[in-house]
């Protein structure tokens, strides 16, 4: 809400907002005042700042963070976490910076910092979004700064790409465990994610009207990458959905009605008893189980795009990444062509 005051002998409207520079301007009216306020206030609704442009140098590191996330990361499908690391930032005491006071070597300290308390993979996502926030407000909100004072900050070495597969005897470990959970949905979870190869946020997405069993193929709806898909189910697959549906109530849409946490939860307790006798299992993810099933595509000698259309993925390289197959097992094909 603008304020409005006689200020020597003229009305003077004053505008602030969270994220933008403060605006304020005299006139010798308060109707005048008043109206040229609510232009304002409707120009930052609409995320309209021209004219405004040239106080933008003013702007504090804080206010810009708080902008970009009010605009751009309240858009994003993952705005949740995003939100989460720039409230973190928020935190720090350069964010009380002006965006013209921070240097190259504000951000080299702040990695520094950082790589003594997480990992160097997290400090990547940490300087990669702040980068992407300094080039959008320089982009965007015409921000002046000669560069992006993160442009040329040395990024941590990506750690090796993660290549956990099942072991022998992991699989039949897991599902003998979770057939006497009470939570009799985390045997069906585990075995649809190795036949399809789909991420835990896409599985507890899933509802009955999603599956055609005429056609065996699965709707999976607004995946990761912001696009729905519709993948091919095995024999296996569809049986293990046929069990779920016993499992569950009348009343459910959902195909397994279960939050993220529950299922994380009952997740971490698998593996927990399973550890106890078997102490391997503990580094075992249950992204993993994607990993897994992507490589034993094509093991089953699927192509690129086949797996593709299953995995969602749209980059051949990230394809890849999730590809892991066994030399022993290339043997046998090898020598057959022999």
């Amino acid at each position: 809400m603008a304020t409005i005051r006689l200020n020597r002998n003229k009305w003077q409207a004053i505008v602030r907002r969270t994220g933008y520079p403060q605006q304020s301007k005299s006139f010798l009216s308060k109707t005048d005042a008043r109206k040229w306020a609510r232009q304002i206030e409707a120009k930052l609704d609409a995320g309209i700042v021209t004219g405004l442009q040239s106080l933008a140098t003013d702007m504090r590191v804080d206010e810009l963070l708080l902008r970009y996330k009010g605009t751009v990361t309240s858009k994003k499908k993952g705005r949740a976490s995003e939100g989460k690391r720039i409230d973190a930032y928020l935190r720090h005491s350069w964010a009380k910076l002006r965006v013209t006071a921070v240097t190259p070597a504000t951000f080299s300290a702040y990695r520094d910092f950082r790589l003594k308390q997480v990992q160097p993979a997290t400090v990547r996502r940490d300087l990669g979004l702040l980068r992407a926030i300094f080039e959008y407000g320089i982009r965007e909100w015409n921000i002046k700064l000669s560069e992006n004072p993160l442009a040329r900050i040395q990024k941590p070495k990506e750690p090796p790409a993660r290549k956990r597969r099942l072991e022998a005897g992991e699989l039949q470990r897991l599902i003998s465990v979770s057939e006497r959970h009470r939570e009799r949905w985390m045997k069906n979870g585990i075995l649809l994610a190795l036949e399809t190869g789909m991420r835990r946020g896409e599985i507890l997405k899933l509802i009955w009207s999603d599956l055609n069993r005429e056609s065996s193929t699965l709707l999976i709806r607004d995946s990761k990458n912001g696009f729905s898909r519709t993948i091919p189910l095995s024999k296996e697959a569809i049986q293990i959905l046929s069990n779920q549906k016993i499992e569950a109530t009348k009343s459910d849409d959902l195909i397994f009605p279960v939050s993220s946490n529950a299922f994380q939860l009952s997740w971490q307790r698998c593996k927990k008893r399973v550890g106890k006798s078997y102490p391997a299992i503990s580094d075992l993810r249950f992204h993993d189980l994607r990993h897994e099933a992507i490589s034993r595509f094509f093991e089953l000698g699927l192509t690129i795009p086949e797996v593709a259309l299953i995995s969602g993925h749209k980059d051949v390289r990230v394809l890849f990444r999730y590809t892991h197959l066994r030399a022993e097992d290339v043997v046998g094909k090898l020598q057959k062509v022999q």
